[in-house]
C-alpha cells in the first residue's frame, strides 16, 4: 500500500495498514468493532441539537456548547480522525430472582448491568492508546465516554459502527444496539470508514412502543419524557410518568427490546460486564432504609448509581405503589411520617393513594395534619382524593 507522511512529528506509515492492524486487535483489547471517522465538523449534527434545544427537548445532562459537542477541533489541537470503539454488552438476566407479592423487585437497565460501563471503556481505550503509542512515536490522543463534549453516537454513526435507529440508538448490523460507545481524537491520518447504508425502513416498533410518547418520529426524542431521563430526576414527578415508570430504578429498555435488529442477541464474552441478578433485579422494600454506605456498597460499581441513592428510593417508591403491594404499606406510612426529604414524603403518599386501604387512608390522615411542605402536602391532598375515588368505586361494583 502506499506510504504516506504527515507533518506534526508522525513518523512515515501506512496508515492503511495501521488501521487494518488495529482492526485486527480489537479483540484482543476487550474492543468488539471499531471504526474511523473523520475529525470535520459534525455540521448536519449542530442544527439538529439547535433545534432541539428550540422545541425544549434537552434533558439537561448534555454539554452545553453546542460547538464543542460538533467541533472536534475545539476539544483537540488539529485532530486528524477519530477512532470508534463498541463493546457490545448483554440483554438477558440469567436466572432471574422473581418479583412476587411480598418481595417485590424493581429493575435497571441493561446498560447498567456488570461494571460500570465508563470503567470498562476507559480502560479498553487505554489499552487502545498502549497499543497505538508503541507503533507511532509522536501520536496524541484524547479519549472519551459518554461524558465528554463529543456525540459518542454521531461518531460512531459516521465511523461506519452503525446507523441511527428510529429509537436514536446506534444499531450494528452484526451487535445490534446492545453495545457500549467510546471514541479517541487523534492527530493520526487514518483514512475514514464508510457509514452504514442499512436502516430502519418502515419499522416503527420503537416509536409504538415507548412508554411515554418520548419519541416524537424516527429518530427524534423529546429527552424530558424518556423514561429513562425521568429516573435519573431527583424531584417529584407527575402521576402519568410515575404510572409509566412501572418498576424500573434506573435506565428503560423498551424501544430495545421491540427493536428487530435486537432479536436474538445477548452478549455474554465480557465477564465484568455480566449481570449479577440480586444487583440487577434488586428488592424494593429494602431500598427505602438503605445507607450511604451500605448503597455504596450494593450498587456503587454501576453505573445506574451515578445520581446517588435518592432517585433510586423514589423509584422504589413509585414501583410498590404501581405494583399495588399491600405489604409496603407500613414502610411506606414510615417514609411519609419520618423521611427528611419532601419528594420522598410525596412521592410515598402517591404510592399510598395507589395501593389503597384503611391502613393506607390512616397514614396519610395523620400526615395531612402536621405536613409543612406544599408540595408533599399537594401529593397527600391527590392521595386522599385517589383514595376516596377508590371507595366510591367499590361501594358501585
Amino acid at each position: 500500500m502506499e506510504r504516506m507522511e504527515q507533518g506534526d512529528g508522525l513518523p512515515e506509515l501506512d496508515w492503511h495498514a495501521l488501521k487494518a492492524e488495529m482492526k485486527l486487535a480489537a479483540a484482543s483489547l476487550g474492543i468488539d468493532d471499531i471504526g474511523i471517522a473523520s475529525a470535520d465538523p459534525f455540521t448536519e449534527l449542530k442544527d439538529r441539537l439547535i433545534r432541539h434545544r428550540e422545541q425544549g427537548r434537552e434533558s439537561g445532562f448534555e454539554e452545553p456548547d453546542l460547538d464543542k459537542r460538533t467541533n472536534p477541533s475545539l476539544l483537540f489541537d488539529r485532530p486528524k480522525s477519530i477512532i470508534a470503539i463498541a463493546v457490545a454488552y448483554p440483554s438477558k438476566l440469567p436466572d432471574p430472582p422473581k418479583s412476587e407479592p411480598g418481595a417485590r423487585r424493581g429493575i435497571f437497565a441493561r446498560a447498567s448491568w456488570g461494571i460500570d460501563y465508563h470503567t470498562a471503556l476507559r480502560n479498553r481505550l487505554a489499552k487502545l492508546e498502549e497499543w497505538l503509542y508503541a507503533r507511532v512515536p509522536g501520536v496524541r490522543m484524547e479519549s472519551m465516554v459518554d461524558t465528554g463534549a463529543l456525540s459518542d453516537r454521531a461518531v460512531a454513526e459516521r465511523a461506519g459502527i452503525g446507523w441511527s435507529g428510529h429509537n436514536c440508538s446506534i444499531i450494528s448490523p452484526k451487535l445490534g444496539s446492545w453495545i457500549y460507545l467510546g471514541e479517541i481524537i487523534t492527530n493520526l491520518p487514518l483514512p475514514p470508514d464508510t457509514p452504514v447504508t442499512e436502516n430502519c425502513g418502515e419499522c416503527t416498533k420503537c416509536i409504538d412502543a415507548c412508554p411515554t410518547g418520548a419519541l416524537v418520529g424516527p429518530g427524534q426524542l423529546d429527552s424530558s419524557k424518556c423514561v429513562s431521563f425521568l429516573t435519573q430526576t431527583k424531584g417529584m414527578l407527575s402521576d402519568e410518568y410515575m404510572r409509566k415508570i412501572g418498576n424500573r430504578l434506573y435506565g428503560c429498555d423498551t424501544c430495545q427490546i421491540v427493536c428487530p435488529a435486537n432479536r436474538g442477541k445477548n452478549w455474554t464474552h465480557h465477564p465484568e460486564l455480566q449481570p449479577e441478578p440480586e444487583q440487577a433485579k434488586p428488592l424494593l422494600l429494602p431500598l427505602l432504609k438503605i445507607g450511604n454506605r451500605e448503597f455504596k456498597e450494593q450498587f456503587g460499581t454501576v453505573s445506574g448509581a451515578w445520581r446517588g441513592k435518592k432517585p433510586i428510593q423514589r423509584n422504589a417508591i413509585i414501583a410498590l405503589g404501581n405494583f399495588r403491594e399491600r405489604a409496603a404499606v407500613p414502610a411506606l406510612a414510615d417514609v411519609l411520617g419520618t423521611d427528611p426529604r419532601p419528594v420522598m414524603r410525596g412521592t410515598a403518599a402517591w404510592a399510598l393513594g395507589r395501593i389503597g386501604g384503611d391502613a393506607a387512608e390512616e397514614a396519610l390522615r395523620q400526615a395531612q395534619a402536621v405536613e409543612t411542605d406544599e408540595e408533599a402536602t399537594a401529593e397527600i391532598a391527590r392521595a386522599m382524593i385517589a383514595l376516596s375515588l377508590q371507595s366510591e368505586h367499590d361501594v358501585e361494583v
